[in-house]
């Protein structure tokens, strides 16, 4: 096979949607990306589509986990799940998806910024003797 056929049906490879969600590292197991677009959670050019649908480049995929929701389009296919700085190669995430993520970022500080810390340790001996106090006030 000669460089010149090489190259073009690299270029005409076809990858699942589903896998290519997962070589680019927006889910952690091929399994999660399909549940994710069974569910409706990734569009394909704005339209719901099955997991076994074919990515192609120049594709645009919104992309929603959780709260935060980005777009993204596809630059590279591959079907191998690779490096982190491999995977960012794949894709370009879209200039309105980066503004809107850092203004949800923004307004979830501000949100927690008001909400009272609490700290995960165990009471001190003092702590617990007017635990133990309080309660035996109580009864």
């Amino acid at each position: 096979m000669s460089k010149s056929q090489k190259s073009s049906s690299e270029q005409n490879e076809v990858v699942r949607l589903d896998k290519w969600l997962w070589a680019a590292r927006f889910y952690k197991t091929r399994s999660l990306a399909t549940e994710a677009i069974k569910g409706g959670k990734v569009h394909l050019n704005n339209q719901r589509v099955k997991p076994s649908h074919h990515a192609e480049v120049g594709h645009t995929v919104r992309i929603k986990k959780e709260s935060i929701e980005q777009t993204v389009i596809i630059k590279q296919l591959s079907a191998k799940r690779g490096p982190a700085k491999v995977a960012q190669t794949l894709y370009e995430e879209t200039r309105e998806s980066i503004e809107r993520r850092e203004k949800q970022l923004q307004e979830r500080k501000v949100m927690m910024a008001g909400m009272p810390q609490f700290q995960s340790r165990r009471p001190s001996k003092k702590e617990r003797r007017k635990i133990i106090q309080f309660k035996q006030e109580n009864n």
